[in-house]
């Protein structure tokens, strides 16, 4: 299951974390929620549907900002958004997605918001046809994570023949937001590909090889 990073963040924890001789990757900087999410959830395999809709409404939400943006409004979403319940979001009005697209506790898009219910509905049907969602997205990496070894943030590409496959596969059962580089980002979060640095203490422990 994914990693609340919103109360994990502690000073105690964050001391050590810092303190410590362990290599990691350049990107989270050293914002205490984007360390947390680097060092507990970023690149870990996400097989249970409800994390994979977590991060699936929370990437497209992502689209043409920060990801920090994203992770500091995470509790917004999961307080507005039924804890990301993909059955409850389906029955969404417009009416309520119009409301949610004025609070500030999100992301205030309203094709971004209208869009998660679009995708609700599109999970939902890609599990009454293949039983998961889980099963159907990782079918397109065979099951097993994808291993990578960059030596530097500036060798991670943006994009790859795998998103691109699973971004027209979704656009053709009507999902939005899913764009190959959205579905890249989606793909590191979710950790169908370990794209921790070599030298990142992560790197291994997201390899399954520690």
């Amino acid at each position: 299951m994914t990693v609340d990073t919103h109360f994990t963040t502690d000073n105690s924890w964050y001391n050590e974390a810092m303190n410590s001789k362990q290599k990691r990757c350049t990107w989270c900087g050293d914002d205490p929620l984007y360390v947390a999410y680097h060092d507990k959830e970023w690149g870990v395999p996400q097989y249970d549907d409800p994390v994979l809709f977590e991060f699936l409404v929370l990437e497209g939400a992502q689209a043409g900002l920060s990801w920090i943006t994203i992770l500091r409004k995470r509790a917004g979403y999961r307080d507005l958004f039924d804890h990301f319940n993909a059955e409850r979001i389906a029955r969404y009005s417009d009416k309520k997605l119009d409301t949610l697209s004025h609070n500030p506790k999100i992301v205030r898009n309203r094709l971004k918001v209208h869009g998660a219910r679009t995708n609700a509905r599109a999970f939902l049907s890609v599990q009454q046809e293949l039983g998961s969602f889980s099963d159907y997205i990782w079918g397109f990496v065979d099951g097993q994570p994808i291993q990578n070894n960059w030596n530097s943030i500036l060798d991670v590409p943006s994009t790859s023949s795998i998103s691109e496959q699973i971004s027209k596969d979704m656009k053709k059962r009507g999902f939005t937001f899913v764009g190959p580089t959205i579905m890249y980002a989606y793909m590191q979060a979710t950790g169908m590909v370990n794209d921790h640095i070599g030298d990142c203490f992560r790197h291994t422990e997201c390899s399954g090889t520690s």
